[in-house]
């Protein structure tokens, strides 16, 4: 397999306070990583990292290199970079404007004039998304007025419209009922055909269901990575089981 990101010694600080600590591995090219892990383990602490967004803070501070295919990440534009891993957040929040205009602002910030090809992209954005059938016939319609786990896949249509190669998911379902949290799942296992995606979730089932490979962090640290069959099926390390079997978490 071909990795998409490489983490080399990934050590990350708030207020001087560790959070991770020497994180080393490779997320590969058209792989769902699912990130495990009990609360304050530092694992949006990581995905925040990926695209920089923790560079907003001043009290952040880090160690190591975070390449993306070649390029360390640290040393390209900051806006650039998000325009290549986009983030979806636990609470989806869209645009207060029609669900089309959601999908087509970022194209247009970007330097899409041509209406017929932002159509085009609005339409693949939505049915990549697994939403284009339960919206077609009401573009013009408030996204505000979307059920939540629309909502939550209109946010990944929107991230869709500026043609990321990689995808950071934060707990897309923490908020959602078991319908909606399928399709979102539904929604990830398809793009996972042209897309890399990082997920952090709270919920093992749902890191067993979608992940190609599982990490299990805690406190800061990388416990274990490995095929998501062979973590929760026959995990090396004992912390590891006792997390997914629910001994502690």
């Amino acid at each position: 397999m071909v990795d998409k990101i490489k983490v080399e010694n990934l050590s990350c600080f708030y207020s001087g306070k560790q959070v991770l600590k020497d994180l080393s591995l490779t997320v590969e090219k058209n792989e769902i990583l699912s990130i495990i892990g009990p609360s304050n383990s530092g694992k949006t602490s990581f995905l925040r990292t990926l695209n920089r967004m923790n560079d907003m803070n001043v009290n952040f501070s880090r160690k190591g290199d975070i390449f993306l295919d070649n390029d360390n990440i640290f040393d390209m534009n900051p806006e650039k970079l998000r325009t290549r891993i986009g983030m979806l957040f636990a609470m989806p929040i869209p645009l207060p404007m029609s669900i089309y205009d959601n999908i087509a602002y970022a194209p247009k910030v970007l330097g899409l004039k041509n209406k017929k090809n932002m159509d085009e992209v609005v339409e693949q954005s939505l049915r990549d998304a697994s939403l284009w059938d339960e919206v077609k016939d009401r573009l013009d319609s408030s996204a505000i007025k979307m059920s939540g786990g629309q909502q939550q896949r209109l946010c990944i249509a929107r991230i869709l419209a500026i043609e990321p190669e990689v995808i950071l998911f934060d707990e897309p379902c923490s908020g959602l009922d078991p319908i909606s949290t399928a399709k979102v799942e539904e929604a990830m296992l398809k793009l996972r055909e042209k897309y890399t995606i990082v997920l952090v979730t709270n919920n093992v089932k749902q890191a067993s269901r979608v992940g190609t490979r599982t990490a299990f962090f805690l406190m800061g640290e990388l416990i274990e990575i490995d095929k998501t069959r062979n973590m929760f099926l026959t995990p090396k390390n004992k912390l590891t089981e006792d997390y997914i079997t629910g001994r502690f978490g």
